[in-house]
């Protein structure tokens, strides 16, 4: 699975899955893409990193940069850190389509 897309589903018809690190920047000025941190695309948001506010933005952000619903984005490993792991359903696309569709979004503070 090196290109980070995996099925998921038991007795249902087989959905891809991809997955994306990123790097969350909390309480930004305003929200967007801010390029690569490591291997994690860098996100500012403009929430706070209280009651998953932080988490709610980010889902909301990356469904709306990639047009899809919310439920096709969660956070599933890094709830309460700036480090996440996102895991995308996204049929048509792959991780790579996804960090170079978020790429295209980088602004400059």
């Amino acid at each position: 699975m090196s290109n980070g897309v995996s099925r998921k589903g038991a007795g249902r018809p087989a959905q891809e899955i991809a997955r994306l690190q990123v790097q969350v920047m909390p309480n930004a000025k305003r929200p967007g893409v801010a390029g690569m941190h490591g291997d994690a695309v860098k996100i500012r948001l403009q929430a706070q990193p209280i009651e998953g506010k932080a988490n709610e933005a980010l889902i909301r952000f990356v469904a709306e940069a990639l047009d899809l619903p919310k439920n096709a984005v969660s956070v599933s490993h890094g709830l309460t850190s700036r480090r996440k792991l996102l895991e995308i359903s996204a049929p048509s696309m792959t991780t790579e389509d996804i960090r170079q569709t978020l790429l295209a979004l980088v602004t400059q503070d």
